[in-house]
């Protein structure tokens, strides 16, 4: 099972972890509530688990330009 992070903005992958099993508390998940844990994390049909977060690229360009955080997606 890998672990992929991708970003939620340009979906550009930012890392991938390959391990046999991952505790959700190894990775700070446990700490999201249901609805963030339902936006976040995706489960591909192969078994890999991903998980949205936001690349250096994005995380610059919203700092830029604060209004893009009213979207979902700002890079096409």
């Amino acid at each position: 099972m890998a672990v992929i992070y991708r970003c939620r903005h340009c979906g550009n992958k930012i890392g991938e972890l390959q391990q046999n099993y991952v505790h959700e508390e190894d990775l700070g998940l446990h700490i999201l509530s249901n609805d963030e844990r339902n936006e976040m994390i995706d489960y591909t049909n192969d078994g890999h688990m991903e998980v949205k977060a936001i690349c250096d690229h994005c995380e610059e360009a919203l700092n830029q330009h604060p209004n893009y955080h009213e979207l979902d997606r700002f890079l096409q």
